[in-house]
């Protein structure tokens, strides 16, 4: 049997390259590591899959029976493996806040406030001084450029530009933000894409104090493309909500040129963004001014609010 390196469900592309890059480290290390996926790849993803020659890692919904998981980008059990329970953790690489995946043994963890869970595991080739190959440095950068928005969203750090430059040079890039312009020109292509797609493209759940609560976010240059379907996007969210009986689903619409995000909220607390963000819902939605970050400006104030 294998061990396997697992991001979180609904995968972007810094869970699935965090995968890839952890598992090549840790085989080289000695161990036998592959990379698996929990859902279908994003459009973004798909890119830098192609643009640096790697197949989909490998979609697989159980571990049970597997030498054990690290589990990259996340340590919230909602967010992992429906039988995370039943399998050995290895290790924990992430850049959230810690959330509440526990093991029976010990374990190896690397949890850092950077920008990126592939600037933490640059910083792991470089502690067991292991060479990157090209291609995984390429897709490395492409995941850090990603996460944090080209460097513009305030979790990025000196470690993820630094490692951004690293990995540029390594994987031959001469202009790695250009890239991470098209990365997200392909972000912002949602013309004939279904709207349940759009929603779950980068969605996650949370447990709040007992609170269910979904966030989903789309990050594009312009949001006026979202002009024609953005009552659909409102009505989606709802039906998401009932059917998974949660208490509030979010969905942040963000333009990355003018740096903030509009936000469709359905709740069954009417005062939800004002007591987390002091700004009211008009008509189900919020404009929030130099938000860019889910997991530092979106999620803590909120959990903070349901408490």
């Amino acid at each position: 049997m294998s061990a396997y390196a697992v991001g979180h469900k609904v995968p972007d592309s810094d869970s699935i390259c965090s995968a890839i890059a952890l598992s090549y480290l840790k085989t080289t290390l000695g161990e036998d590591v592959k990379p698996a996926r929990l859902g279908e790849l994003s459009p973004e993803t798909l890119f830098i899959l192609d643009k640096f020659g790697f197949e989909q890692p490998e979609l697989k919904l159980s571990f049970a029976d597997t030498d054990g998981i690290y589990v990259v980008d996340h340590s919230d059990r909602i967010q992992g493996p429906d039988d995370i329970d039943n399998t050995t953790i290895l290790g924990i690489i992430d850049h959230h806040k810690l959330g509440d995946i526990t093991s029976n043994a010990p374990l190896e963890c690397w949890i850092r406030p950077v920008g990126c869970t592939n600037t933490i595991i640059k910083m792991m080739y470089d502690f067991h001084n292991v060479e990157i190959p090209k291609n995984i440095a390429g897709a490395m950068m492409c995941a850090i450029l990603s996460d944090t928005v080209i460097f513009k969203s305030p979790t990025c750090t000196t470690a993820d530009i630094k490692c951004v430059e690293a990995l540029a040079e390594i994987a031959g890039i001469d202009d790695p933000q250009g890239l991470g312009m098209e990365m997200f020109k392909v972000k912002s292509a949602v013309e004939g894409t279904p709207i349940r797609d759009l929603v779950l493209r980068d969605f996650k759940d949370f447990d709040m104090h007992g609170n269910l609560v979904g966030i989903g976010q789309l990050e594009v240059i312009d949001l006026a493309i979202f002009d024609d379907i953005k009552a659909e996007l409102a009505a989606d969210i709802a039906a998401l909500k009932a059917e998974g009986n949660r208490h509030s689903v979010m969905l942040l619409l963000t333009d990355i040129m003018k740096e903030g995000s509009e936000v469709l909220v359905v709740s069954d607390n009417d005062d939800l963004t004002e007591k987390a963000y002091g700004k009211a819902t008009t008509d189900g939605k919020v404009w929030l001014d130099g938000v860019l970050s889910r997991k530092k400006q979106v999620v803590p104030p909120l959990q903070e609010s349901l408490a």
